[in-house]
């Protein structure tokens, strides 16, 4: 690989608490790291937002496990601006505790709380705080939290095959679900070269891997490991290509990537998860340090919805 340049520009970060000496992005770690669940109907509710691809793993999750009926669900504004997460009013509204910014949920729960504030989260109705809010953290607990409460013919983590998908999720996590953050959030010309060229090193193993099997684990049914992944694929073409610059190749350029995210997309009532009107405004119009006149681009033109052939 070449490199144009391998100076750090003055560029103002877009999370200065998260960049590093050399540019680099540093994502913090989550706050709220409880995984004790009772599984009680109606008492925990997510704090979510359509247009964040850690925030969808757990709205996927919730549907593919049956807890629709048993968690509640607000959805943030997908704009941003620094106060945060908003609820702004219709169908961005939080009807459990009535908070105008999810950083209320925070600082409620943890007083000295002055980090980035994220979605999603699990809140605790019973007990006035959040739970979780590690994306991770939050999918597995959705997966297996709720005991009878969940549909559980449906096992995202089943023990046979948890190193093989540990293994995949460390990979895929670093280089591709973070990755494009990590390429598209720098100030450094050399560490975007760096973050991106090992983000389509990344797309081109799951190429191969895809060639020889339906889905990332060698099992025949869908696990975490390709939703964590189809949630960051889904919003490639869309925003990461021209808005993170991560732009050597596209999904589409991939035919066993773009037949798998197809896939997944059309199965399980997924299709309604994805909200591109709401990823892309969210993108385009809360970083203005990328996208300084905020335009939303028009395109791509993408069908999800052609044969996946993959059956």
């Amino acid at each position: 690989m070449g490199s144009t340049s391998t100076s750090t520009s003055t560029a103002t970060p877009a999370f200065s608490r998260e960049t590093g000496d050399d540019g680099s992005f540093q994502r913090q770690d989550s706050a709220f790291r409880d995984t004790t669940i009772v599984p009680e109907a109606g008492r925990y509710h997510l704090y979510v937002s359509y247009a964040c691809p850690w925030a969808h793993r757990a709205i996927i999750a919730r549907r593919l496990k049956g807890l629709e009926d048993v968690i509640s669900m607000s959805v943030v504004d997908p704009v941003r601006d620094e106060r945060g997460w908003a609820f702004t009013g219709g169908e961005f509204t939080d009807p459990v505790n009535g908070f105008g910014f999810l950083s209320e949920a925070y600082h409620a729960s943890d007083p000295s709380f002055d980090a980035r504030v994220t979605v999603p989260v699990i809140w605790d109705k019973e007990e006035g705080r959040i739970v979780n809010n590690e994306s991770g953290d939050v999918l597995r607990i959705l997966n297996s939290g709720f005991s009878d409460l969940a549909d559980n013919t449906v096992d995202l983590y089943p023990e046979i095959l948890r190193p093989e998908i540990n293994a995949i999720n460390r990979r895929v996590y670093d280089t591709v679900n973070n990755g494009v953050y990590k390429a598209g959030f720098t100030t450094s010309q050399e560490t975007y070269e760096r973050e991106a060229y090992a983000l389509f090193e990344t797309l081109d193993w799951l190429e191969e891997r895809l060639a020889h099997q339906r889905y990332l684990a060698s099992g025949d049914v869908p696990t975490e490991a390709d939703w964590r992944l189809f949630t960051t694929l889904v919003r490639f073409d869309s925003v990461y290509v021209t808005h993170f610059k991560c732009n050597l190749r596209r999904l589409v350029d991939y035919p066993n990537l773009w037949g798998f995210t197809r896939d997944l997309y059309q199965s399980h009532g997924i299709a309604d998860t994805v909200k591109l009107d709401q990823i892309k405004a969210h993108y385009f119009l809360t970083h203005p340090q990328i996208n300084g006149n905020r335009l939303i681009p028009i395109g791509p033109d993408l069908d999800f919805e052609e044969p996946h052939g993959r059956g």
